[in-house]
């Protein structure tokens, strides 16, 4: 696929799904971590499972649950510590850097958003350099509310003005792209296969892509 840049002054990037492999998070919140607090307990990992999923069920979607500092406190252990100790499993999705090159090509504003925390995107610089390619780097939290919600939207403009109608967004997330689509943002695209070692659970309403156009 390729993009009409004439139509496009910003771009707004994803992180996690979109230009790193979402594969590194699912295994780090779906087993890694459960299995850390089975042991750490004598627990069977399937009732640590169970456990915590309606604590999950509760916070998804909101800046708790990108927050380490707050699954720190649940888990009663150093989220941050582990995440370095499986830190490599942190990479690039295919064709993400070619992308992030062309971009600083065809825009002059050109920002990573994402709802991970900043201790986790600081991680992730230093194992990819993903800074490099951007000119601003943002955290919901440092917002006030996740991209799921329309305050995070606003904030985001507030911060620097861009012309919804000629942004493009990137996005792995239902629900993000939705709050996008909401605020009115004219460029919308979702990803085909987020974790490389897993497909989609659904199918997006928005254009997949396979990988990042030029």
């Amino acid at each position: 696929m390729k993009l009409d840049w004439s139509q496009i002054d910003t771009v707004l990037l994803d992180m996690d799904g979109v230009l790193l492999d979402l594969h590194y998070d699912n295994h780090f919140w779906q087993h890694h971590v459960l299995q850390v607090y089975a042991n750490k307990h004598g627990m069977p990992y399937d009732e640590v499972k169970t456990q915590f999923a309606p604590i999950f069920k509760a916070h998804a979607g909101t800046l708790n649950w990108y927050c380490v500092d707050f699954w720190s406190e649940q888990f009663g252990i150093d989220i941050m510590q582990h995440k370095a100790e499986t830190a490599e499993k942190i990479g690039f999705r295919p064709t993400a850097e070619t992308f992030l090159q062309t971009c600083q090509r065809q825009v002059n504003d050109l920002r990573l958003i994402t709802n991970g925390h900043r201790k986790v995107l600081e991680l992730k610089i230093e194992k990819t350099r993903l800074d490099q390619y951007f000119q601003e780097m943002i955290c919901s939290h440092e917002l006030g509310a996740a991209k799921e919600s329309q305050i995070f939207w606003q904030q985001l403009h507030r911060s620097k003005g861009f012309d919804p109608d000629r942004t493009l967004f990137i996005d792995d997330s239902e629900s993000v792209l939705d709050s996008a689509q909401r605020y009115g943002i004219g460029h919308l695209y979702s990803i085909a296969k987020p974790d490389s070692q897993k497909d989609r659970a659904t199918i997006s309403k928005f254009s997949m892509l396979d990988v990042l156009p030029s």
